[in-house]
Protein backbone atom coordinates (compact mmCIF):
# COMPACT_ATOMS: atom_id res chain seq x y z
CA UNK A 1 0.00 0.00 0.00
CA UNK A 2 1.05 3.35 -0.71
CA UNK A 3 1.90 5.69 1.79
CA UNK A 4 -0.63 8.64 2.53
CA UNK A 5 -0.76 11.94 4.10
CA UNK A 6 -3.06 12.44 7.11
CA UNK A 7 -3.72 15.86 8.43
CA UNK A 8 -4.57 16.92 12.09
CA UNK A 9 -4.68 20.34 13.94
CA UNK A 10 -4.44 20.60 17.63
CA UNK A 11 -4.66 23.72 19.89
CA UNK A 12 -2.55 25.32 22.79
CA UNK A 13 -0.26 28.05 23.25
CA UNK A 14 3.20 28.69 21.58
CA UNK A 15 5.58 30.40 24.70
CA UNK A 16 8.97 32.26 23.86
CA UNK A 17 11.02 35.25 25.23
CA UNK A 18 8.43 35.83 27.92
CA UNK A 19 5.43 36.26 25.76
CA UNK A 20 2.72 33.74 24.86
CA UNK A 21 0.28 33.33 22.25
CA UNK A 22 -2.86 31.30 21.18
CA UNK A 23 -1.84 28.77 17.90
CA UNK A 24 -3.36 25.78 16.06
CA UNK A 25 -0.84 23.44 14.61
CA UNK A 26 -0.53 21.05 12.01
CA UNK A 27 0.15 17.81 12.57
CA UNK A 28 0.92 15.50 9.77
CA UNK A 29 1.22 11.75 9.78
CA UNK A 30 2.82 9.61 7.04
CA UNK A 31 2.15 6.42 6.58
CA UNK A 32 0.06 3.33 5.83
CA UNK A 33 -2.57 1.47 7.88
CA UNK A 34 0.17 -0.49 9.58
CA UNK A 35 3.06 1.72 10.48
CA UNK A 36 3.60 5.66 10.43
CA UNK A 37 5.88 8.63 11.64
CA UNK A 38 4.33 11.43 12.35
CA UNK A 39 5.91 15.23 12.11
CA UNK A 40 5.60 17.62 14.89
CA UNK A 41 3.39 16.49 18.02
CA UNK A 42 1.92 19.57 18.80
CA UNK A 43 -0.21 20.01 21.94
CA UNK A 44 -2.55 16.99 22.16
CA UNK A 45 -1.01 13.56 22.67
CA UNK A 46 -4.05 11.63 22.87
CA UNK A 47 -5.82 13.00 20.10
CA UNK A 48 -2.57 12.35 17.91
CA UNK A 49 -2.41 8.51 19.47
CA UNK A 50 -6.10 8.37 18.30
CA UNK A 51 -5.39 9.11 14.40
CA UNK A 52 -2.89 6.71 14.31
CA UNK A 53 -5.67 4.25 14.77
CA UNK A 54 -3.32 1.59 16.59
CA UNK A 55 -0.78 2.17 13.66
CA UNK A 56 2.94 1.09 14.35
CA UNK A 57 4.53 4.71 15.10
CA UNK A 58 8.04 4.54 13.91
CA UNK A 59 9.03 7.95 14.60
CA UNK A 60 8.01 11.24 16.04
CA UNK A 61 9.74 13.99 13.77
CA UNK A 62 10.55 17.54 14.92
CA UNK A 63 10.78 20.13 12.49
CA UNK A 64 12.22 22.45 15.48
CA UNK A 65 11.87 22.54 18.92
CA UNK A 66 9.01 25.97 19.85
CA UNK A 67 7.51 24.18 22.40
CA UNK A 68 4.16 24.42 20.22
CA UNK A 69 5.64 22.08 18.30
CA UNK A 70 7.37 19.34 21.13
CA UNK A 71 4.69 19.45 23.89
CA UNK A 72 3.01 16.47 22.99
CA UNK A 73 6.24 14.55 22.01
CA UNK A 74 6.83 12.84 25.00
CA UNK A 75 3.51 11.66 26.23
CA UNK A 76 3.57 10.48 22.44
CA UNK A 77 6.47 8.77 22.68
CA UNK A 78 5.67 7.15 26.31
CA UNK A 79 2.26 6.04 24.88
CA UNK A 80 3.58 4.22 21.81
CA UNK A 81 7.16 3.77 22.14
CA UNK A 82 8.28 5.79 19.14
CA UNK A 83 11.99 7.76 19.36
CA UNK A 84 12.34 11.70 19.36
CA UNK A 85 13.96 12.94 16.83
CA UNK A 86 15.22 16.12 16.59
CA UNK A 87 18.36 17.90 15.08
CA UNK A 88 21.12 18.56 18.03
CA UNK A 89 20.92 22.26 16.99
CA UNK A 90 17.67 23.27 18.52
CA UNK A 91 18.50 21.29 22.14
CA UNK A 92 18.56 24.58 23.65
CA UNK A 93 15.42 25.32 22.56
CA UNK A 94 13.98 21.98 23.04
CA UNK A 95 15.52 22.04 26.85
CA UNK A 96 13.08 25.58 27.74
CA UNK A 97 10.15 22.63 27.45
CA UNK A 98 11.63 20.02 28.26
CA UNK A 99 14.60 20.27 30.75
CA UNK A 100 14.30 16.65 31.95
CA UNK A 101 13.35 14.81 29.03
CA UNK A 102 15.92 14.72 26.22
CA UNK A 103 15.06 13.56 22.57
CA UNK A 104 16.02 9.67 21.68
CA UNK A 105 18.34 10.34 18.00
CA UNK A 106 19.29 13.20 16.29
CA UNK A 107 18.54 14.56 12.55
CA UNK A 108 20.79 15.23 10.59
CA UNK A 109 21.27 17.24 6.64
CA UNK A 110 21.11 14.15 4.21
CA UNK A 111 19.62 11.81 6.49
CA UNK A 112 16.48 9.60 5.21
CA UNK A 113 13.86 8.45 7.19
CA UNK A 114 11.13 5.97 5.80
CA UNK A 115 7.90 5.07 6.55
CA UNK A 116 5.58 2.55 4.92
CA UNK A 117 8.28 2.08 2.14
CA UNK A 118 8.42 5.85 1.39
CA UNK A 119 11.77 7.85 1.95
CA UNK A 120 11.23 11.38 3.52
CA UNK A 121 14.60 13.45 3.37
CA UNK A 122 15.98 15.74 6.07
CA UNK A 123 16.75 18.87 4.71
CA UNK A 124 18.58 21.19 7.42
CA UNK A 125 16.70 24.98 6.89
CA UNK A 126 18.43 26.95 9.89
CA UNK A 127 16.82 30.62 10.31
CA UNK A 128 13.55 30.34 12.18
CA UNK A 129 15.31 27.92 14.74
CA UNK A 130 19.15 26.91 14.28
CA UNK A 131 17.98 23.23 13.74
CA UNK A 132 14.95 23.57 11.94
CA UNK A 133 14.80 20.88 9.45
CA UNK A 134 11.88 20.34 6.26
CA UNK A 135 11.21 16.58 5.55
CA UNK A 136 11.10 16.25 1.49
CA UNK A 137 8.81 13.31 0.67
CA UNK A 138 9.62 13.10 -3.13
CA UNK A 139 7.29 10.33 -3.75
CA UNK A 140 4.46 12.04 -2.73
CA UNK A 141 5.19 15.22 -4.28
CA UNK A 142 5.68 17.35 -0.86
CA UNK A 143 7.60 18.89 1.70
CA UNK A 144 6.94 19.53 5.23
CA UNK A 145 8.56 22.83 6.27
CA UNK A 146 7.28 22.73 9.64
CA UNK A 147 7.61 26.98 10.27
CA UNK A 148 10.64 27.32 7.79
CA UNK A 149 8.02 28.31 4.67
CA UNK A 150 4.27 29.12 4.71
CA UNK A 151 1.68 30.53 2.02
CA UNK A 152 3.12 33.97 1.73
CA UNK A 153 7.09 33.73 3.00
CA UNK A 154 8.93 32.91 5.64
CA UNK A 155 8.71 31.80 8.64
CA UNK A 156 9.27 34.03 11.67
CA UNK A 157 12.67 35.53 12.41
CA UNK A 158 12.00 38.06 15.51
CA UNK A 159 12.71 36.52 17.97
CA UNK A 160 15.57 34.34 20.24
CA UNK A 161 17.62 31.88 18.46
CA UNK A 162 16.24 33.13 14.92
CA UNK A 163 17.68 34.65 12.04
CA UNK A 164 16.02 36.07 8.98
CA UNK A 165 18.90 36.35 6.33
CA UNK A 166 19.64 32.74 7.24
CA UNK A 167 16.02 31.61 6.41
CA UNK A 168 16.34 33.26 3.53
CA UNK A 169 19.20 31.62 2.62
CA UNK A 170 17.77 28.17 3.79
CA UNK A 171 14.65 28.76 1.43
CA UNK A 172 16.22 29.68 -1.41
CA UNK A 173 18.76 27.29 -1.49
CA UNK A 174 17.23 24.09 -0.08
CA UNK A 175 13.43 24.86 -1.03
CA UNK A 176 13.25 26.55 -4.10
CA UNK A 177 15.34 23.94 -5.53
CA UNK A 178 12.73 21.16 -5.22
CA UNK A 179 10.61 20.89 -8.62
CA UNK A 180 7.88 23.51 -8.43
CA UNK A 181 5.13 21.29 -8.20
CA UNK A 182 6.15 19.61 -5.12
CA UNK A 183 3.48 21.28 -2.45
CA UNK A 184 4.25 22.81 0.82
CA UNK A 185 2.99 21.42 4.43
CA UNK A 186 3.53 23.69 6.54
CA UNK A 187 3.45 23.96 10.18
CA UNK A 188 0.27 26.08 10.78
CA UNK A 189 -2.31 27.27 7.92
CA UNK A 190 -2.64 26.50 4.52
CA UNK A 191 -0.59 24.01 2.22
CA UNK A 192 0.68 26.17 -1.00
CA UNK A 193 3.47 24.85 -3.39
CA UNK A 194 7.06 25.80 -4.04
CA UNK A 195 6.15 27.26 -7.21
CA UNK A 196 3.48 29.66 -6.00
CA UNK A 197 6.15 30.93 -3.54
CA UNK A 198 9.21 30.89 -5.64
CA UNK A 199 8.52 34.16 -7.28
CA UNK A 200 8.39 36.05 -4.11
CA UNK A 201 11.62 35.36 -2.59
CA UNK A 202 12.94 39.47 -3.74
CA UNK A 203 9.79 40.60 -1.72
CA UNK A 204 11.51 38.76 0.98
CA UNK A 205 14.09 39.97 1.30
CA UNK A 206 13.11 43.74 0.86
CA UNK A 207 10.55 43.18 3.59
CA UNK A 208 13.37 42.27 5.43
CA UNK A 209 11.53 40.51 8.34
Amino acid sequence: MTARIDHLVTSGTFALDGGEWDVENNVWIVGDDTEAIVIDAAHDAAAIEAALGGRTLRAIVCTHAHNDHIDAAPALADATGAPILLHPDDLPLWKQTHPHRTPDAELAEGQELESAGTTLQVLHTPGHAPGAVCLYAPELATVFTGDTLFQGGPGATGRSFSHFPTIVESIRDRLLALPPETIVRTGHGDSTTIGAEAPHLDEWIARGH
